[in-house]
C-alpha cells in the first residue's frame, strides 16, 4: 500500500492524540510516516507507524540577518520567516520523503504552509480544519487545494461562515483522539470522593500559559461549600489569597476521572478538553484562551450557540460574577445533548473516509468497507 504522511504540530497534545487514534484505525498494511518536532507527545503507536523528528521549525539557529525581518510576508503565508536554517532543514526532510515513495496522501494537522508544500510537490493532502477566523487567502487556498478536510468536531459545531464548498468536502469527527470517558460513580470511587460532595474542577491545559491563580481563589471563596480542585499549570499570583477548600494538583494522569466526577468544570476551549467535557456531560464554564486566528474564541462561540457551555471572556473577577456564571452553567445544562456530539467510533469512521479518498484518487482497492455517515 502507498504510505500516508502525517504532519503533527507540536503545540499541546491534541494534534498527536488525533494522529495516534487514526494510526490505530487505519489498515495495518498502510505505512504511516509522522513528521513532528517532538516525539514525546504521542500515545503508543501501532507498528506500521514511525515518527520522523524534524527540527523545531520555529527555533532560530545560527546568526540571522536582521534585514530579513523587513521582508514582506504575502497573504498566502502565515509564518514563513526568511533565513532560518531549521525551517529549511525541516521542509527539506519532508520534500525528500515526497520523492522516495509514492505517497497516498499527506495529512496536515496543522500547517497551511506544509499543506501547500504537499500540493506544490504533487502530493494530495487532507487538511485538518480547526475553528477560528481562517478566511485569509492562505487558509482558503489550502482548503480549496485539499483532497478532503477533516474537522475534529461534530457537524453541529461547524462555524456558520464555513462556505458550502468547504462543508461538502469535510468529514466531521467529533471526539477524534479522545479515549472513552469513565462513568461518574466509578471515577468518584477511584478518587475517594463522596457521593454528596460537590466538586468544581478547573482544567488549565497545556497549550498556553494556564489560568491565573487569583480568580480561582475568588471562585473557591464564593462557593465555599464546594470542593475546588485545579489540574494542569496555574499561573501564580503574588496577591492571591486561597481558601482551604481549594487544592492544586498540577499535572495529573487521571484527568478523565477528575472531569467525569465533577459537578462543574471551568476550562478553556482546546479541542481535547472540549470533547472530554462534552463526553462527560458536565456543566461547563468555558473560558477561551488566546490562540492564533481566534481559534478558541470561535470554538466558544459555536459551543454557546449550540447551548453546550456558558462562555465568559475571562475567569470571573468577583464573588457575585462567579455565582452568576455557575448559575448560568447549571441552568442551561443538557448532559444528553453534550454527549451526543462525541462519537466513540470517530477514529474508525475517519480512517474509513481517508481510505475512501485514497481509493477515489488512486483507484486502489479500499481495504475495508466504508462506514456510513
Amino acid at each position: 500500500m502507498k504510505p500516508i504522511g502525517y504532519f503533527v504540530h507540536h503545540q499541546g497534545r491534541g494534534h498527536a492524540e488525533r494522529c495516534a487514534a487514526l494510526a490505530h484505525a487505519l489498515p495495518a498494511a498502510r505505512p504511516l510516516v509522522i513528521f513532528c518536532a517532538r516525539d514525546d507527545i504521542f500515545p503508543p503507536l501501532p507498528p506500521q507507524a514511525r515518527i520522523v523528528t524534524i527540527l523545531r521549525c520555529f527555533r532560530p539557529r545560527g546568526r540571522r540577518r536582521r534585514g530579513w525581518a523587513d521582508l514582506d510576508t504575502p497573504d498566502t503565508l502565515h509564518c514563513a520567516p526568511v533565513g532560518w536554517p531549521g525551517i529549511r532543514e525541516a521542509m527539506g526532510i519532508i520534500a525528500q520523503w515526497f520523492r522516495e515513495p509514492t505517497p497516498a496522501l499527506m495529512i496536515c494537522d496543522v500547517s497551511a504552509e506544509i499543506a501547500q508544500l504537499a500540493r506544490i510537490c504533487s502530493v494530495p493532502h487532507v487538511k485538518v480544519v480547526q475553528h477560528g477566523n481562517r478566511s485569509d487567502p492562505g487558509h482558503v487556498a489550502t482548503y480549496r487545494g485539499a483532497l478532503g478536510l477533516l474537522a475534529p468536531c461534530h457537524a453541529a459545531l461547524a462555524q456558520p461562515d464555513w462556505p458550502d464548498w468547504m462543508i461538502a468536502k469535510t468529514h466531521f469527527a467529533g471526539g477524534l483522539g479522545i479515549a472513552p470517558m469513565p462513568a461518574r460513580d466509578a471515577a468518584r470511587a477511584r478518587l475517594g470522593i463522596r457521593a454528596d460532595e460537590r466538586i468544581a474542577l478547573v482544567v488549565s491545559g497545556g497549550g498556553g500559559s494556564g489560568f491565573a491563580q487569583a480568580p480561582i481563589g475568588v471562585g473557591a471563596r464564593a462557593l465555599s461549600d464546594w470542593s475546588w480542585h485545579s489540574i494542569g499549570h496555574v499561573e501564580r499570583d503574588w496577591h492571591a489569597t486561597e481558601p482551604g477548600n481549594l487544592t492544586h494538583h498540577g499535572w495529573v494522569d487521571d484527568a478523565p476521572d477528575r472531569i467525569a466526577s465533577a459537578d462543574l468544570v471551568i476550562a478553556s476551549t482546546g479541542n481535547t478538553t472540549c470533547h472530554q467535557v462534552l463526553a462527560a456531560g458536565v456543566p461547563w464554564i468555558a473560558v477561551p484562551e488566546w490562540r492564533y486566528f481566534d481559534e478558541q474564541h470561535e470554538k466558544a462561540r459555536a459551543l454557546a450557540e449550540a447551548g453546550l457551555a456558558h462562555v465568559t471572556p475571562h475567569l470571573p473577577s468577583s464573588a457575585h460574577a462567579w455565582r452568576a456564571a455557575v448559575e448560568a452553567a447549571q441552568a442551561g445544562h443538557d448532559a444528553g445533548r453534550m454527549r451526543s456530539l462525541v462519537d466513540a467510533d470517530a477514529a474508525r469512521a475517519a480512517a474509513s473516509w481517508i481510505e475512501g479518498l485514497i481509493h477515489r484518487a488512486w483507484g486502489a482497492a479500499a481495504p475495508f468497507a466504508l462506514v456510513a455517515e
